[in-house]
């Protein structure tokens, strides 16, 4: 147990029987009222985050927690097998836990995920990845002046803006943020 005004960014606790991260705290101290404090919490079973002003003494549950670097091996009917590279233990993570890095998952590709009490609640994503264009359309004749741009699919299907120059086979830097194309790998 800590009490509100112990806990930092990245501290995962227990609220209200969900686990949640700190994503923001902040002590006031207003003058001639009690010190309070302000948090911002994300669950990590919905992802949404939501504030919560609370007395600066309450306390809150902390829970064990750790990241761990692992490997992508495959998927299997709705279960995605990661391995450690170290030890190689296998981790089957739920479809729920990986699906906001979906479209980023490649095979023999390395992620961190977080385990909070032993069990894997996310993965995260570094700030870009490395993945190969597997659809690519010719670029037209004439269609070569000015900042023209075509679709390419890749790897996991996602599909990206990126230069006419970028054929099928090549490998390309993508923003895991906002999906954009940064350069060719």
């Amino acid at each position: 147990m800590a009490a509100a005004n112990e806990l930092r960014r990245r501290t995962m606790v227990k609220y209200n029987g969900d686990m949640c991260m700190v994503e923001e705290v902040v002590v006031r101290t207003p003058p001639n009222n009690r010190a309070y404090v302000q948090m911002e919490l994300r669950s990590l079973t919905s992802g949404k985050a939501f504030p919560l002003r609370t007395n600066v003494n309450e306390a809150f549950e902390v829970l064990e927690n750790r990241s761990k670097t692992l490997e992508f091996s495959y998927e299997n009917q709705g279960e995605f097998v990661f391995m450690d590279p170290n030890t190689f233990d296998t981790y089957e993570l739920q479809k729920s836990v990986v699906e906001s890095a979906l479209d980023f998952i490649t095979a023999g590709q390395k992620y961190e995920v977080l385990f909070v009490e032993d069990r894997a609640v996310r993965i995260d994503l570094p700030a870009s990845v490395e993945m190969t264009v597997t659809e690519a359309h010719d670029a037209v004749g004439g269609n070569t002046s000015g900042n023209v741009r075509k679709i390419v699919k890749l790897e996991t299907g996602l599909e990206v803006e990126v230069p006419l120059f970028i054929k099928n086979g090549d490998v390309i830097k993508v923003s895991t943020e906002d999906k954009k194309y940064q350069g060719r790998a």
